[in-house]
């Protein structure tokens, strides 16, 4: 953990821009990603160079400048914007006698700090490992942080291979455990669809308002914070919409731009979770500059998850923040709200209506006391909503799907 309870840790946060993706728009999530953290971003410095340093990441003259900064500005921890390999670890910090973490480090540190559930922790514990393997090699402080100084020859080589062993056994021993919840996830997916229980998932960016709209709609009290990766497991909750019908919704672990291939792989089934669901609220963060970017981040994941066919409404949250003469006219079809004051929230509930997988009808029936059977099917399969017997029959209020409906419609109160 980066946090320090006696001094909340100084970080200088270290960018090489290539001109391969946004390095601005990516160093501000960095800023929000550290203060999840625990951090304080007290400076950053960017170099502009066709590819990183091999050895150092940055420009020799650039390291020297990070250095004297460090001392400077005393800062306590260098976030670098980018995956390291070992050797450019080692030698920043040897330069500028300060801890040197990357992106990829930083956020396992913040799924760490987030995951609650069994499978949370096993899914990060299992990607902190699969991240460390390769990087048990030399010395320095990287490895005193495995467990002990470790020596260049001789015993220390002995020790990086015992290690290595430790931590395979270990992770085939998470697997072994990971399949074991999966397979308890899948048991309840399918009692779930058994039982006709239709399931909203939403997914977005990280502090898109996930949570907010999530305890919003149905006071579920999941932890709703400013900061990013808030939820990192999935939470299901029962959400009651205006026709009487109940969806079971599902709050996901929030995206980020250039999210490392093996930490998409390690929560894959979480986000399956959402991958299987009825319907997808894709929620964006509209008074974000980076709005497009994160819808497409979004709607790229889905789609590799096999989401193609899968009805997805897309929500812009936030919209209390926005002047709305300032929303983009391609934004005019999507749906407005503010998960924070309920505003559209109505609006919401009747697209997730309108996407329903079953055409569902509210109705009124007196079915005779013969056709008492049909009685009890609504019970189990509809929501029934009253029921009072009558001379000529029992009398049913309840919201039925088109299968039951055939059934019951020449009872039905006209």
């Amino acid at each position: 953990m980066i946090s320090n309870e006696e001094k909340t840790a100084q970080a200088l946060l270290v960018s090489v821009d290539t001109g391969d993706f946004d390095a601005e728009a990516s160093l501000e999530e960095l800023h929000e990603l550290v203060k999840s953290a625990g951090a304080e971003p007290a400076a950053e410095v960017v170099q502009k160079l066709q590819r990183p340093e091999t050895s150092t990441y940055v420009g020799s003259g650039k390291l020297e400048e990070i250095k004297q900064l460090c001392a400077a500005s005393e800062i306590d921890l260098i976030v670098v914007d980018s995956e390291l390999s070992p050797t450019q670890i080692r030698n920043i910090e040897n330069e500028t006698d300060v801890r040197v973490i990357d992106r990829t480090t930083l956020i396992l540190d913040i799924f760490a700090l987030r995951a609650k559930s069994k499978e949370g922790k096993l899914q990060v514990e299992l990607a902190q490992l699969k991240y460390t393997l390769p990087r048990l090699t030399g010395k320095g402080i990287e490895m005193s942080r495995l467990g002990g100084g470790i020596g260049t020859r001789g015993p220390g080589e002995t020790k990086i291979e015992t290690d290595r062993r430790h931590i395979r056994r270990r992770m085939e021993t998470l697997k072994e455990e990971l399949k074991e919840v999966e397979k308890h996830r899948s048991m309840l997916r399918r009692r779930r669809e058994k039982d006709g229980i239709i399931t909203c998932a939403i997914v977005g960016y990280t502090n898109a308002g996930k949570s907010t709209l999530m305890n919003t709609l149905t006071d579920a009290g999941v932890l709703a914070q400013d900061k990013l990766f808030a939820t990192l497991d999935p939470t299901s909750r029962a959400l009651k919409l205006p026709s009487g019908i109940s969806v079971m919704l599902i709050d996901t672990v929030g995206l980020v731009r250039r999210l490392p291939h093996h930490l998409v792989e390690a929560f894959r089934s979480t986000l399956e979770e959402a991958a299987q669901s009825d319907i997808i609220i894709n929620l964006c963060d509209a008074s974000s500059e980076e709005a497009r970017v994160h819808l497409t981040v979004t709607a790229d994941l889905l789609e590799s998850l096999g989401c193609g066919d899968t009805p997805v409404i897309t929500v812009l949250n936030k919209c209390d923040l926005l002047d709305g003469s300032v929303m983009a006219q391609d934004f005019e079809s999507y749906i407005k709200i503010s998960a924070k004051t309920g505003e559209g929230v109505d609006r919401l509930l009747q697209a997730i209506e309108e996407n329903l997988p079953v055409r569902m009808r509210r109705v009124a029936l007196l079915v005779p006391f013969s056709q008492g059977g049909l009685v009890s099917e609504i019970r189990e399969t509809g929501t029934l909503i009253s029921e009072e017997y009558l001379a000529e029959g029992t009398r049913v209020e309840a919201i039925i799907d088109e299968k039951l409906y055939s059934k019951a419609e020449k009872y039905e109160i006209k």
